[in-house]
């Protein structure tokens, strides 16, 4: 497929014919403006669209709209270009995603002061994260054809220069920092020879790129593989000397929208926003034919047949996905045992039964079947992409399901692994051994339900799990883990508050917080870290619980009821007497506006907007759980 697929973002729906006239009623009418601007974000739209779109929210917040239910995010930007012009556009994508997005930018050039200097307009916006946009020009890579003394020494003092950069915005400022690799220009001196040659502008952005990665995943912060973007639309293409002659830009306008697009899913990825889960269509979407029709001779995934290897194309694409820990299902109109037979019988089929979580192959409409995956799979509607070839059904689910991403596709099968790879849905930021093995936790829970479902006898079918619930303190083996869960849980999260890992380190050392992370095991595996508590001392005998989240996979099988009875040990052994809860509403964490309640807590205060605070005595006791304990043996010991 072309370059247009990215530099179109043709993987979004075309923008509505009615797009400027929707544009100029969001400056009109204030009501769901944060919806209506996410349905129209939520479009191929080029850069002077997304412009456009974005100064619209700007105007809206500077009018003091709400964008709710955008997630607000605070963006610093500093780099050695012209950024504000990529302003608009960033925060017309953010809405995209789902955030609204504000952006602080520096003065031209300025990157240096700006995160150096404590009191700079940067540092004192406090942003969630800054982008460090700075390009090969930025460090000042002197060529230095053939001399590698002068080499290493260029890249050693670029390098040095990033790492102050980050290290005074994580001093002044305790923002996460985004940090490019470096997009080589396509000029070179000596051809082919360019890339071996030491000291050559092309051998040193090849050799300083991989110490920059390097860098990022010995830090919390984020990587934005700049020189991966540019390599995929032809460097060339990303770079225009006429514009950074005219303008100072760093790369060529057509792909601001690109550009700006991947920085979205970074802070998605950030918020816990990536999705997890892959539904799949079968008929001419995973196999070439209509298995009902062309039986299972007639359909095409054969090696060799090349309509047979497109299609095999979306079968590896998607087992290198539930490789990296996302689950697929499947959402088919068909009878059951026909869906199932390829999966069964056919010898080219790469996809087999055992990798499907949940498998949906009945005559009801697509969005029922997508609903019930999402509940099988305790997972909320905008945790799942659905790849289908029939624009009919694409179309049904984004109206009656807007939460779900739908891929667009054309009408060459040979497009369909591409596109859903280059959506990049299931962004990363970070990647653990329990992101490895979340796809295999996700379908043995789906055979809990199954099992559930047979059982009329609640307790029985819990003590029939085999559960064993073991408790322990925050550590360095689990710290990204747990930073991970405090920035995605968003239902069972009873205040989303957000932590970075750097915080999290600091509350390990705190002597006055109780950190908690649980993971549960039962006969069909390992559930993985399932739960994250922190407890701050409040008041000499109190203990106010700032953070309780959980997973939505363990839901009814009495974790809840375990973790208080864990607390309620843990602060006798402490001399605390009152557990402190509260509740801070937001759009998604509803299900959990009674959990305290629920638990035996007393309201004591409710606020206007909803939220609550609870207590409860540590004398409180909870009767026998139908699971095992295993805890850390210091865990118990006074403070």
């Amino acid at each position: 497929m072309s370059v247009e697929l990215y530099r179109e973002l043709a993987w979004l729906p075309k923008p509505p014919p009615d797009f400027s006239p929707r544009c100029q009623e969001l400056a009109k009418d204030a009501a769901d403006l944060g919806k209506r601007t996410r349905l129209l974000a939520n479009h191929a739209l080029n850069e002077q669209q997304l412009s456009r779109l974005g100064r619209a929210i700007q105007s809206a917040r500077r009018g003091g709209v709400s964008l709710a239910p955008l997630i607000p995010f605070r963006l610093g930007l500093i780099g050695n270009g012209t950024l504000d012009l990529i302003v608009p556009v960033l925060v017309a994508t953010a809405a995209r995603h789902g955030f609204a997005l504000e952006c602080i930018t520096a003065a031209y050039d300025q990157f240096l002061q700006e995160a150096l200097q404590p009191d700079s307009t940067l540092n004192k916006a406090r942003p969630d994260a800054v982008l460090l946009a700075i390009d090969h020009r930025g460090f000042s890579l002197q060529p230095c054809p053939g001399n590698e003394r002068a080499a290493s020494a260029s890249i050693d003092a670029a390098l040095e220069l990033l790492a102050s950069i980050r290290a005074g915005i994580a001093r002044n400022s305790g923002a996460l920092c985004i940090v490019q690799t470096l997009a080589a220009p396509p000029e070179g001196l000596f051809g082919s020879f360019d890339r071996a040659l030491s000291g050559t502008t092309r051998n040193l952005v090849d050799r300083i790129n991989p110490r920059i990665c390097e860098s990022v995943l010995q830090s919390t912060d984020m990587l934005l593989d700049v020189a991966g973007i540019a390599e995929t639309v032809g460097l060339a293409d990303w770079h225009s000397p006429a514009e950074w002659n005219l303008a100072k830009l760093p790369f060529a306008d057509a792909y601001v929208p690109l550009y700006a697009e991947h920085v979205a899913r970074l802070i998605g990825a950030l918020r816990g926003k990536s999705r997890r889960c892959l539904v799949l269509d079968l008929d001419n979407t995973v196999w070439g034919g209509v298995i009902g029709d062309d039986g299972l001779e007639g359909i095409q995934i054969a090696q060799g047949d090349a309509t047979g290897e497109a299609f095999l194309s979306v079968q590896q694409l998607a087992l290198g996905l539930r490789a990296r820990g996302v689950v697929l299902a499947v959402s088919s109109k068909n009878t059951d045992a026909v869906a199932r037979r390829p999966f069964k019988d056919h010898p080219d089929m790469l996809l087999k039964e055992d990798h499907i979580a949940v498998f949906q192959a009945n005559w009801d409409d697509k969005a029922t079947n997508i609903r019930a995956i999402a509940k099988e799979l305790a997972l909320g509607l905008d945790s799942l992409v659905f790849l289908d070839d029939n624009p009919v059904e694409r179309g049904l689910i984004r109206r009656e399901l807007p939460e779900v991403a739908v891929p667009e596709l054309d009408s060459d099968p040979a497009s369909y692994a591409r596109t859903l790879a280059a959506a990049g849905y299931f962004e990363a930021i970070n990647f653990s051994d329990e992101d490895r093995s979340r796809a295999d936790m996700y379908q043995a829970n789906a055979r809990r339900l199954t099992l559930q479902g047979q059982t009329t006898d609640l307790r029985s079918y819990l003590r029939s799990l085999e559960m064993r619930i073991v408790f322990e303190s925050f550590d360095r083996t689990t710290r990204a883990r747990v930073t991970q869960l405090i920035n995605k849980s968003n239902q069972f999260n009873l205040t989303t508050r957000r932590y970075t890992e750097s915080q999290v380190e600091q509350l390990e050392q705190d002597p006055n917080a109780m950190t908690l992370h649980v993971r549960l095991f039962d006969r069909f595996g390992d559930n993985g870290i399932i739960c994250v508590v922190i407890c701050r001392l409040s008041r000499p005998d109190t203990w106010t619980i700032d953070t309780w989240l959980m997973s939505c996979r363990v839901l009814g099988r009495c974790v809840e009821q375990a973790v208080l009875a864990e607390l309620l040990l843990r602060a006798r052994a402490a001399n605390v007497s009152t557990l402190e809860g509260v509740y801070l509403p937001t759009e998604r964490n509803e299900m959990v506006r009674e959990h305290y309640a629920r638990l035996g807590f007393t309201r004591t205060e409710e606020g206007a907007d909803g939220s609550s605070r609870w207590e409860l005595s540590t004398d409180f006791e909870l009767g026998d759980l139908p699971m095992t304990v295993e805890r850390e043996k210091s865990s118990l010991e006074p403070v």
